[in-house]
């Protein structure tokens, strides 16, 4: 149930989970598979999407049409076989998760990725009783940049007005998507996008990762009396 007081909306990858470089490995090594050559510096830059965003940069049209769904497949298989055990929390995501309950704000979860990925990055980042909505691909016709996810988010918060949701996120397309949702969004640079890239894209103010922000959640657009 959405607080009277706001809501804080994550993004999860490159957010609260360091897993950006095992994301683009993984398409990059995919990609190689179907015999699409790619560089992982590439691939990074559009870590944040989700596939069906994704895979147009890199394939054709006609080859999408006919073998997007099965690239897809193979990289979400191998991610899972070879990458998702060495993906690990930033620091203090538990915590902060912690102080908006104390506060009395409702935390969500908005991911690119698919259902079954989420809910195993809410087991490993330990959060899976500090969230009162989730949100994935799965809810959603078209992935980030497009606002559809934060859209379906914003009907799990009902009578809750815009101006009292901010998503957290660290890559250009989590503030694009926000934004044509209506809601703002605090950038991390822990993802590895730049400074620059994220306050273009409309970031109101900007954090290390979550520890940092946690740090300076009293003075953060975060805090109860700033939403």
């Amino acid at each position: 149930m959405a607080s009277h007081r706001g809501a804080v909306v994550f993004d999860i990858d490159g957010t609260l989970l360091d897993s950006v470089d095992q994301h683009a490995r993984a398409w990059v090594e995919a990609f190689a598979h179907f015999g699409i050559q790619t560089e992982e510096a590439q691939v990074r830059r559009q870590i944040g999407k989700g596939g069906d965003q994704l895979l147009p940069v890199f394939v054709d049209p006609d080859r999408l049409a006919r073998e997007g769904k099965t690239i897809e497949a193979y990289r979400s298989d191998l991610f899972k076989r070879r990458y998702l055990d060495q993906v690990r929390p930033f620091p203090g995501v538990q915590e902060l998760l912690s102080r908006l309950r104390e506060d009395g704000l409702t935390v969500a979860l908005a991911s690119s990725g698919k259902a079954s990925e989420v809910e195993h990055y809410q087991r490993i980042l330990g959060i899976e009783d500090l969230v009162d909505a989730v949100t994935s691909a799965d809810d959603a016709d078209r992935s980030k940049p497009h606002p559809d996810i934060f859209e379906a988010v914003l009907e799990k918060l009902p009578g809750l007005p815009k101006a009292a949701v901010i998503a957290v996120g660290d890559t250009p397309y989590d503030a694009e998507a926000a934004g044509k949702a209506g809601i703002r969004t605090v950038g991390l640079l822990c993802g590895g996008f730049p400074e620059a890239d994220l306050s273009a894209a409309g970031c109101i103010a900007l954090y290390r990762d979550p520890q940092d922000l946690l740090d300076g959640y009293a003075r953060s657009p975060l805090a109860v009396k700033r939403l």
